[in-house]
């Protein structure tokens, strides 16, 4: 029998001793009235004698992380959402047959506790249990060594472990939630209205990538899970919402990567009588007041490499950025048999592709990963760009930015395409690309071309990975450690 199977068995013998003894070990009738956090800040700079004469009885609760037993005595700490505390539990205090009752309990088990603040004679503030009762038995052994899951594959599986015992993961999800409460209350002040598209679309579309597909038993027909809410926001826009935004779940059937999962979230908006020049210090902004409201600074590190985000930050066309990141010569930029050439030489891509995912990989090989500082990249191709508007000076390219910081794609914007003939067009040579065997190309869409028709003011719209801004904000190299629940293969049995 395994070591952990021995364990279980032993749990589950405890528990059934302490049920045979009357002790109902899923009750639901203790209520909390004081977080633990709050007792150490209140009493932490307390004085003793001030201490002794605080009589109050404070009632907490939490899970069991530790528990040092000297005979008739134990100390232990638990753990609530808010931090730590230690519980002294004498024999003499809480009486003979409780505490023997009480040693059955285990690390991991919740318990409800009702005490005195009081302080150690190594000076830690702790409480004195008057009563303590268990609150759900915990059948499973914490991971030994508590304080320290590191194995990565059982943390992503098992999140809930890895919540219980690592605090510096807490943090992290805790810190997401602030950053996405910060995005909500920015874009709010700044007049925007949050809006809820469909995650299951008849036609998905607004980006390019593998949908994923399933089908309405009631409605006979097949569905996809959305890929991106644009063409949703972008009919609200029709309608007349002239400035709306939308924290979003996506889902690509693509694979996965330190970078990619195929389930992520993203802010999407969308504002009438604006270009892509409009969001480039819109996002600035934005970025730097999550930088200051979580750090207090605009500069922070980066796995190891400090990040400033002083504004104004610097913009290079994507040829610039080719010739001044990407090692090319500009005569080469500029030559399309000489880009496909190095891009064919790199393996980057396949014979017959258009010019603009040549220049594009070439992009994503050469500079992207060289783009520490937070940099703007605008002027993209066309061919790569069938929902944006296109250059009235350069007809070839797109009115579009895409934001780059610690060498990660942040960001993509761009001035978008309300002219419904163009919009046909260029979503019948997407059709095209399909049948060719891009699986990613762009669906036809005829309700949203008719949404078109109707007429849709000039705009510029945005999405911003969620997910990988709080990689930034956290230092943290992987997009599974900024994800509640990754996606993983399946367990090996």
């Amino acid at each position: 029998m395994s070591e952990e199977s021995q364990l279980l068995r032993q749990r589950k013998q405890k528990a059934e001793e302490l049920r045979q003894a009357g002790v109902e070990l899923y009750p639901n009738d203790f209520r909390v009235e004081d977080r633990l956090a709050d007792i150490k800040d209140r009493y932490e700079d307390m004085s003793e004698e001030a201490l002794e004469q605080e009589k109050r009885i404070f009632v907490c609760a939490g899970r069991i992380m530790s528990m040092r037993s000297f005979g008739r005595a134990t100390f232990m700490h638990i753990k609530d959402e808010s931090g730590r505390f230690q519980i002294y539990v004498k024999r003499d205090l809480i009486g003979k047959e409780k505490y023997k009752l009480f040693k059955k309990m285990d690390i991991g088990d919740f318990v409800g506790v009702r005490g005195t603040v009081f302080r150690t004679n190594t000076g830690e503030l702790s409480i004195l249990a008057q009563e303590i009762r268990i609150l759900c038995k915990s059948l499973r052994p914490l991971p030994e060594k508590w304080h320290g899951l590191r194995d990565v594959e059982i943390r992503y599986r098992q999140r809930y472990v890895d919540l219980m015992v690592n605090d510096s993961v807490r943090e992290v999800f805790i810190k997401r939630s602030k950053i996405i409460f910060k995005i909500q209350d920015f874009m709010r002040g700044h007049g925007f209205i949050e809006v809820e598209t469909p995650m299951m679309q008849p036609i998905p579309g607004g980006a390019t990538a593998r949908p994923f597909k399933t089908f309405h038993n009631a409605l006979g027909i097949d569905l996809y899970l959305r890929i991106a809410p644009e063409l949703y926001l972008k009919r609200l826009l029709v309608g007349g919402l002239e400035r709306v935004f939308e924290i979003n779940r996506n889902f690509r059937n693509e694979g996965i990567s330190f970078q990619h999962n195929p389930e992520f979230t993203m802010l999407e908006f969308y504002q009438a009588y604006a270009t892509y020049e409009d969001l480039i210090p819109f996002t600035e902004e934005m970025v730097c007041s999550i930088a200051q409201e979580l750090n207090g600074s605009l500069k922070l590190t980066y796995q190891g490499k400090e990040i400033d985000l002083s504004r104004p930050w610097p913009r290079y066309t994507l040829k610039e950025a080719l010739s001044t990141f990407g090692g090319l010569e500009s005569a080469e930029v500029e030559d399309e048999t000489k880009l496909r050439a190095r891009a064919e030489s790199l393996g980057i891509i396949a014979a017959g592709q258009e010019s603009g995912k040549v220049i594009t990989k070439l992009f994503d090989v050469l500079v992207e990963p060289k783009l520490e500082q937070p940099t703007f990249i605008t002027h993209y191709p066309l061919d790569v760009s069938p929902l944006s508007r296109r250059n009235q000076i350069d007809p070839t390219l797109v009115d579009r930015f895409e934001l780059f910081i610690a060498g990660y794609e942040i960001a993509n914007g761009f001035s978008e395409l309300n002219d419904p003939v163009d919009q046909k067009e260029r979503f019948l040579r997407q059709v095209e690309a399909r049948k060719a065997g891009d699986e990613e190309a762009h669906f036809m869409d005829e309700d949203y071309i008719r949404a078109l028709e109707y007429g849709m003011p000039p705009a510029a719209g945005e999405g911003v990975g969620i997910d990988r801004l709080v990689m930034l904000f956290t230092d943290l190299p992987s997009i599974r450690e900024v994800i509640l629940f990754p996606h993983l293969r399946p367990e090996s049995t």
